[in-house]
């Protein structure tokens, strides 16, 4: 299980360096896609096969799941890291998420996000937390 909040410099080579507490879980080789919120979204091989299992059941027939599957899986990249526990994040990625020089990356379960630090900090100040409170307790779930 992922979790914490690092910050973290994208270089001039569009790398950035993974947090050491991330890296042995993430394996040899693991995938980048974007996210649903202006940020990357990062799954080890496990998580990603699971992900992409969900997305293959999708009905081609509809609309919807058709782009659903083409918006993940269109981005989707295979990286690895160097000896330094730097990755590559491409161009069409760092686009997708607006990633600037100052980089956020967060666990979040099952998966890693990369955020630009401003787009990180506006969003999580954003969250009306007791809001996010009363629509949880309906779901069932207490703090």
């Amino acid at each position: 299980m992922f979790s914490g909040e690092y910050q973290h410099t994208l270089d001039a080579k569009g790398r950035v360096i993974m947090p050491v507490k991330f890296r042995e879980s993430l394996g040899d080789s693991f995938v980048v896609t974007r996210g649903l919120d202006s940020n990357l979204l990062v799954y080890d091989k496990t998580e990603w096969q699971k992900f992409y299992e969900k997305l293959s059941t999708l009905p081609l027939s509809n609309k919807n799941s058709r782009n659903f599957s083409r918006y993940f899986l269109a981005s989707a990249t295979e990286c690895e890291m160097d000896k330094q526990g730097r990755i590559v994040i491409s161009q069409p990625l760092k686009e997708a998420a607006h990633l600037t020089k100052d980089i956020t990356i967060i666990g979040n379960g099952n998966k890693l996000e990369i955020w630009d630090t401003a787009t990180w900090n506006d969003h999580i100040n954003s969250i009306d937390t007791d809001e996010l409170a009363d629509n949880l307790c309906e779901c069932g779930i207490m703090i």
